[in-house]
């Protein structure tokens, strides 16, 4: 399945003064030449770099290096004793994702640094040049006089050219739930987004945005700026000076340590990103953060299948029932304030019910959040370790029975751990509760981290909390068990190295429309996604809400799309695993249902169609092992028009479209579940102009004509 094209190209350069060394330059370009990275070190000896595309400035001189801990700082007076240039070039393939195969083409410069001063420290930095963007990371050879490194900062500036339009969401230590902002890069104020009302956790401590930050230059450039292959350090964030338009990485910390990171010599950094498109489009297509991860080290994943998946989750959020037996429990709140009309819901006669209604309509899978002991303590309870044993149920809930009956029905169970971010429990007791999914022959666990992390000092997004995340996939490989992952580290491509790591959180999700004060999540929220977030890697969103307004459960909030936009998040926004987040009842007899049913999970090719960033976009994906393709195309709060172009299609083929669309009347608040279904037969010339209304969408099924 797998096929290689490789070629190396070593050159190195070998200096012999000081002089030189000091004063020498060097660059890099991408195979197609239009992005190069110039290499060079200041009169210093400070290591800088900067990058034209087309030979128009993208980076404007830009410095690096380290700040240690009881250690001089890795800034300067270095020479360059060695630099090595080569090129590589092979084809890989995906077990599961949004294609088959994946090019990775890449020109490479590696050099070698060391201090002139008397501890002669040594640090490489190597670069690696793609058509579509770059990388470069930091490496610590093994030396004599550096053997333990501990960092308090990173330096790497990434200067920018000018006020560019931005897409950023605050820089949290604890969460990424927050609103992307559109603005320009000189009106960035993260602090105000602090103690927001409606996140458990948070804390920005600096004028900084999380990554992927996109954005867009006054000539139509599109910028993405994000790390690759985050393996035992902390979290990047980008600090931001709104004058001279500079961002510096920005390490999360840890209060208990008093330092961003801890390593042992030799070591490599995670990877600093940067994807260039030349329209917004192409950040999509970019497989830049995949090639820069390691090759997958778990070999045959076929115990994982991609799947659509029902769940008790939505009702939880809604009200209808709760996730402990008392009834106690408000999500909505974060207290533990009773509530009247709260029942259990993960009992077997309701798992039955989603298991019934999945093996029905095409659905493989059955999530059920609630299921284990310990959700009366979880919320509100500064102790929260011991909680939560992840191996025992309520008593109204029969795990092995509803397994079984789910095998019986050809439906599988999903997993759900939610640690309370009670880290050290979670770790002791993860052989046994991942022993007891092999057993039943559970293959999927989501796993969440509500609450500020304990030990306390610690935030989600610092090293202590990288390396538990991790460790986590890695442990659950060894039980075949795949982890999808809320409340997470942020996605670097790591699921190319651990493709048991298959989806996450990471995003103002869902559920913020079922129980934000705030209105929820605005028209224009999944248009900015899925150039931002999802450029990080897959996105588990929960589509699928048919009733919007859910004005039985929750008059004061609503999902703030059209029905049919929902239908199409199952194209745009990209998981293997995709949730049918609606409860039973508001799909029973809804034709609209049907393209749920039909929709695959695991593609062979993924075709962009179009797309603005915050605006719209339209996105084609052809299903693996069979010729149906799926559409799906959605848009901010303004109606639209849209043309989608067939030419993706096979030639000499006929197909039959069935369209899911807004009706006429259409309105993501005044008439959001107005849809039509019809069906047209397309072929590869063919051009369909589609009509988008206010927050909506639609979504395509095509299949070839027999």
């Amino acid at each position: 399945m797998k096929y290689i094209q490789l070629t190396m190209l070593m050159v190195a350069i070998v200096f012999g003064s000081c002089s030189t060394k000091s004063k020498f330059e060097t660059n890099v370009t991408s195979p197609n030449e239009k992005i190069k990275v110039a290499f060079s070190l200041s009169e210093k000896g400070i290591p800088t770099y900067n990058i034209t595309f087309k030979d128009g400035d993208i980076i404007k001189t830009s410095t690096m290096g380290f700040d240690l801990k009881e250690a001089p700082s890795l800034s300067e007076n270095f020479e360059i004793i060695n630099a090595t240039s080569s090129n590589f070039e092979e084809v890989w393939q995906m077990p599961w994702g949004e294609q088959l195969d994946v090019e990775s083409k890449y020109n490479e410069l590696k050099i070698e640094l060391q201090e002139t001063s008397e501890l002669k420290r040594k640090l490489n930095i190597v670069f690696r040049v793609f058509d579509d963007g770059l990388g470069f990371r930091y490496e610590f050879p093994e030396q004599e006089n550096l053997k333990d490194v501990i960092i308090t900062d990173e330096n790497t500036q990434f200067n920018l050219t000018a006020d560019h339009m931005v897409w950023w969401a605050p820089g949290d230590w604890d969460i990424y739930e927050h609103l992307y902002n559109e603005s320009l890069f000189s009106e960035i104020d993260a602090l105000s987004k602090a103690n927001h009302p409606n996140l458990a956790q948070t804390y920005i401590p600096e004028n900084a945005v999380n990554t992927p930050v996109t954005m867009r230059m006054e000539n139509g450039v599109h910028l993405s700026f994000h790390e690759a292959a985050l393996i035992d350090y902390s979290d990047m964030t980008l600090k931001v000076d709104t004058v001279t338009f500079g961002m510096t990485s920005e390490l999360v910390g840890s209060e208990r340590t008093g330092y961003k990171v801890k390593r042992t010599v030799p070591f490599t950094t995670p990877w600093r990103t940067l994807q260039i498109a030349e329209k917004a489009t192409e950040l999509i297509d970019s497989k830049l953060i995949l090639n820069l991860n390691e090759p997958n080290k778990l070999g045959d994943v076929s115990w994982f299948k991609p799947t659509k998946y029902t769940g008790i989750w939505w009702e939880m959020h809604l009200g209808k029932s709760t996730w402990d037996r008392a009834g106690s429990q408000d999500m909505t709140s974060f207290t533990t304030a009773a509530k009247a009309h709260g029942k259990h819901g993960a009992t077997t006669e309701n798992a039955k019910a989603y298991i019934d209604f999945s093996a029905k309509n095409n659905i493989g899978a059955v999530l059920v959040e609630g299921w284990n002991t310990g959700w009366e303590h979880w919320i509100g309870f500064e102790d929260r370790e011991g909680v939560f044993d992840f191996v025992t149920p309520y008593p109204d809930y029969d795990l092995k029975e509803v397994v079984r009956y789910g095998k019986e029905k050809g439906v599988e169970i999903i997993m759900h751990h939610e640690t309370s971010a009670a880290t050290e429990t979670y770790t002791k007791q993860q052989d046994t509760a991942f022993a007891l999914m092999k057993s039943l022959g559970i293959h999927s666990v989501k796993t969440g981290y509500v609450g500020k992390i304990l030990p306390k000092g610690e935030y989600h997004h610092g090293q202590y909390m990288v390396n538990h995340y991790n460790n986590t996939v890695e442990k659950a490989a060894k039980y075949q068990v795949a982890i999808n992952a809320h409340e997470p580290i942020k996605d670097t491509g790591l699921r190319r190295t651990y493709p048991n790591t298959i989806s996450r959180e990471g995003l103002r999700g869902q559920e913020f429309n079922a129980w934000a004060s705030d209105g929820g999540n605005p028209a224009n929220h999944l248009p900015t996604i899925a150039f931002t977030r999802m450029l990080s890697g897959p996105i588990d969103y929960t589509p699928g809400i048919f009733d919007i307004k859910f004005d039985k459960y929750k008059k004061d909030n609503q999902v703030n799309t059209t029905l049919a936009q929902q239908l199409a998040l199952y194209v745009v926004i990209y998981s293997p695993i995709q949730m049918a987040a609606d409860i039973l009842e508001s799909y029973e007899g809804n034709k609209a249902f049907q393209f749920i049913s039909d929709v695959a999970v695991d593609w062979q090719k993924t075709v962009v169609l179009n797309g603005e960033v915050g605006d719209f976009v339209t996105i084609a994906r052809k299903e693996k092992n069979s010729e149906n393709w799926f559409v799906g195309g959605i848009t901010d709060e303004n109606e639209r028009e849209i043309t989608v172009d067939f030419s993706f299609l096979n030639d000499k083929q006929s197909y039959e479209a069935i369209i899911y669309e807004d009706a006429p009347n259409s309105h993501w608040n005044n008439n959001p579940t107005a849809y039509n279904i019809r069906s047209v037969e397309v072929n590869k010339s063919t051009k369909l102009k589609m009509k988008l209304a206010p927050g909506g969408g639609f979504a395509i099924s095509v299949k070839q004509k027999k």
